[in-house]
């Protein structure tokens, strides 16, 4: 197993000058992403559900650079949504790292470079961290009517997911890009 250092390394270069640089450009995608999530996108929520970038984010990361890398980004993003939400904390982020795992691992025989998979599978991927959720619920001994949830939340936060997938990929595939020249 590798230690956080090369993990770090893999986003950047060996902690050089210009790696600063490109961790700050990946940390800033990520808080930048965050605040939009939880300041503009809750304008247009349906039911109080909008789209999830943290969770576009981590399938993005994992189809491009894998499940090591697709793991790393979905705990960073499952910590900062952990410490600034009021739910139980490490859910998130046990979800985020099991989405960036599994995509990550079916990015190994695909072009990472195409567009459509990530969006495509931006409804698997919501489909996966909703279920983790409701399992979670469910052995807190919580009630939940399922046909209600799929039919007036999940619904509604798969289309702005769809909606939503393509810019947030495109931005990540431009970084990863800008990443790649630097090393």
């Amino acid at each position: 197993m590798r230690n956080v250092r090369d993990m770090v390394a893999h986003f950047a270069l060996p902690f050089e000058g210009g790696a600063i640089r490109i961790i700050g450009l990946w940390t800033a995608l990520l808080v930048l992403c965050y605040a939009l999530q939880t300041s503009l996108l809750t304008f247009v929520s349906f039911d109080g559900f909008s789209a999830n970038l943290m969770l576009l984010l981590t399938v993005s990361v994992a189809f491009l650079r894998g499940h090591e890398q697709g793991i790393f980004f979905g705990f960073m993003a499952g910590i900062l949504q952990d410490a600034t939400a009021g739910s139980y904390f490490g859910l998130a982020t046990f979800s985020y790292m099991t989405i960036g795992l599994i995509f990550g691992k079916f990015s190994v025989n695909l072009f990472r470079e195409q567009s459509l998979l990530p969006v495509i599978s931006s409804i698997p991927a919501l489909a996966i961290h909703f279920t983790i959720i409701i399992g979670f619920l469910f052995m807190l001994d919580r009630q939940i009517d399922l046909v209600k949830f799929m039919r007036h939340d999940f619904w509604p936060a798969a289309i702005m997911q769809l909606v939503l997938a393509y810019p947030v990929h495109r931005l990540v595939m431009s970084l990863n890009e800008f990443s790649k020249q630097r090393r």
